[in-house]
Formats: C-alpha cells, sequence, structure tokens
C-alpha cells in the first residue's frame, strides 16, 4: 500500500462519473443489487430486539421492509439514519435516502459539489476520521471506498465507532489483485480483495460479519478479457467507464441487476466485486 497516493480520484473521473452513473450497466447494476442488500438489513433491523430508527418510526409494529421504508420519514426525528462514507458524486446516497435520513461524506471537493447540486446533506471529511459522534447512524456504508484508504482498518473502524450497537455496515470492495486494471489505477486503488480479506479486516474493526459474497459474476469473464488486452496492447482509455457500448447499456444493466435475486439465496464463488454485510454487537 502506497502513502504517496491521493486517497481521492484523478479529479477528471468525478465529471465522468457524474455523467455516466445514471445510465452506465455498471452503476446501475451495482446500485440494485446494493438495493436489495439494504432492504433485507432495513428487514433485520425493523425485527427485535433492535430499538433504532425503523422500529421506532413503526412504533414497534414491526412488518416487511417496504411497510418501514414507507413510513420512515427523511429528517424526522425516528427516521433511519444512514452514512455513506465516500459518497462520491451521490447516485448511491439518492438510492439510500428512500430508507430514511441519508448523509454522505467525502474528502473530495469536486465530490461534493456534484451531491451539493443534487440537493443531498454531505460534508467533508476522511474515513479514517469521520466528523460525526459516536453510535450516530443505524447503517453505514463503504461503496467502493475501502480499496482507497492506506490504513483500511483504521476506516473501518471509524465506521464502527459512528455506527449504533445492533446497527449495520455495508461493504463494496473490488476483487482480486490478478484482475487490477487502468480504473484502479486512476482510482488510486490501493489493493483489491479476496473475500477473507476484507472480512477478517472488517471484524479486525469490530464488526461481526454476518455475510461476505463475491459480486458480479455475470460480466466477471468479458471484464476480465477485457483487462488482460488492455495490459498486452498498452491501450489506457481516460476513463473504463467510457470504453461501454450505449445502445447495450439498458440490457446489460438488467443483466447485470438480475444477479440481485440470485444473491438473496447464493453467495457466488467469485466475481469483481465482493458485498459484505458487517453488524455492530
Amino acid at each position: 500500500m502506497s502513502t504517496a497516493l491521493p486517497q481521492e480520484m484523478q479529479q477528471h473521473t468525478y465529471a465522468i462519473m457524474d455523467r455516466v452513473e445514471d445510465s452506465h450497466w455498471w452503476f446501475v447494476g451495482r446500485r440494485a443489487i446494493l438495493e436489495g442488500f439494504m432492504r433485507q438489513i432495513v428487514d433485520r433491523l425493523n425485527s427485535p430486539p433492535y430499538k433504532g430508527g425503523v422500529d421506532a418510526a413503526l412504533g414497534g409494529r414491526g412488518g416487511s421492509p417496504d411497510a418501514a421504508i414507507k413510513h420512515v420519514e427523511p429528517g424526522t426525528q425516528n427516521a433511519l439514519r444512514v452514512l455513506d462514507v465516500g459518497c462520491g458524486t451521490g447516485a448511491n446516497l439518492e438510492m439510500l435516502a428512500q430508507f430514511g435520513s441519508a448523509e454522505g461524506v467525502d474528502v473530495s471537493d469536486d465530490a461534493l459539489e456534484f451531491c451539493r447540486k443534487k440537493g443531498l446533506t454531505v460534508q467533508k471529511g476522511l474515513a479514517e476520521t469521520l466528523p460525526y459522534p459516536a453510535e450516530t447512524f443505524d447503517i453505514t456504508t463503504a461503496l467502493d471506498v475501502i480499496e482507497h484508504l492506506d490504513d483500511d482498518i483504521a476506516g473501518l473502524r471509524e465506521m464502527h465507532r459512528v455506527t449504533k450497537t445492533g446497527g449495520y455496515s455495508l461493504i463494496f470492495v473490488p476483487a482480486f489483485m490478478w484482475l487490477w486494471g487502468v480504473q484502479d489505477d486512476i482510482s488510486h486503488h490501493r489493493i483489491r480483495y479476496t473475500r477473507k480479506q476484507i472480512a477478517e479486516r472488517i471484524e479486525k474493526a469490530g464488526f461481526k460479519v454476518d455475510r461476505a459474497t463475491y459480486a458480479n459474476f455475470t460480466f466477471f469473464p468479458p471484464i476480465l478479457a477485457g483487462r488482460l488486452f488492455m495490459k498486452v496492447t498498452g491501450i489506457r482509455p481516460e476513463s473504463e467507464n467510457n470504453v461501454n457500448i450505449s445502445a447495450l447499456n439498458g440490457a446489460f444493466g438488467k443483466l447485470f441487476s438480475a444477479e440481485r435475486r440470485w444473491l438473496k439465496r447464493f453467495n457466488f464463488p467469485f466475481g469483481v466485486s465482493i458485498v459484505v454485510v458487517a453488524r455492530k454487537h
């Protein structure tokens, strides 16, 4: 891991991300998968013995995830509180906002400006020193963020600190160092993890891992082939997000999104990314 790299991505990538994350199949599919995991987390939080935002918002009645989401009003005293660490340009934060009162923190002024233009609640801060009191949030998320940190365990410990006891953290990271590509370079990644590596770090930070699975199993072969091709030929696009067939975005997005149905019941043996659900006891 290099201490010479900044935590934020190269500046030009934020404008590219903001432009494509509502339509590019990768971002669309990833949000669908993350939304599926969020609904499962909300369902668990809505079940005893947790006494956090959702249960309070429902008056202790319990209910389905959809019912919980319907009754939790962002900005109200009893709303479920969600923090997105490394919120980027805000598309994930917009998705998270349907689950309650969501806010974001990021180290990049450029990213925060894109978020503010969307009317999102954000502030500047480092993942390793989050600007929030302990036991503040019912759910914390780090979605393709932990791999940017020189001290990933320090960042995870901060997430643990600001998460309420009984609350959850949802973490999404890139998988396998041998899948390293141009996007890792321009995003200033330090590492791509194995499932065992990220689970061990999360537990060392104080969480208990409830579930860890690979994701993006569907596009693993073409992504591997594409990165091998770029390594062999020396082709280096400005961003891999620009390497795309726009006409197929819809079909690819639906195909990738369909993984959420499989991930309700099964763990994938490999994939381009890893999803971890962890709980603070």
